[in-house]
């Protein structure tokens, strides 16, 4: 992720919005809030390559898990079972 640049307040938003969206092509720029981080604004390509990554990670359950993956897995906690039972006095 490129680094976070300069911070500005949401007045100056209002102010220098020019400028700002000038330095947020060329990294992300925060936008505080009463002191506060509230937003962040990012160039077009760092927002798609945070959203291909984001696609890629995804929380799943047993349930929901395809039957090739699901079979690795148990073949994976067999194995870790055997080595831990070889362990065992």
């Amino acid at each position: 992720m490129p680094r976070v640049g300069e911070s500005y307040s949401t007045s100056d938003l209002s102010r220098k919005s020019g400028d700002i969206i000038a330095e947020a092509l060329r990294h992300p720029v925060t936008i505080t809030q009463r002191n506060k981080p509230r937003l962040v604004i990012l160039n077009i390509e760092d927002y798609e390559r945070l959203m291909r990554q984001s696609d890629a990670r995804s929380v799943g359950t047993l349930e929901t898990m395809s039957g090739s993956l699901l079979a690795e897995f148990e073949d994976a906690v067999e194995v870790y079972e055997n080595e831990d039972e070889s362990i065992r006095p």
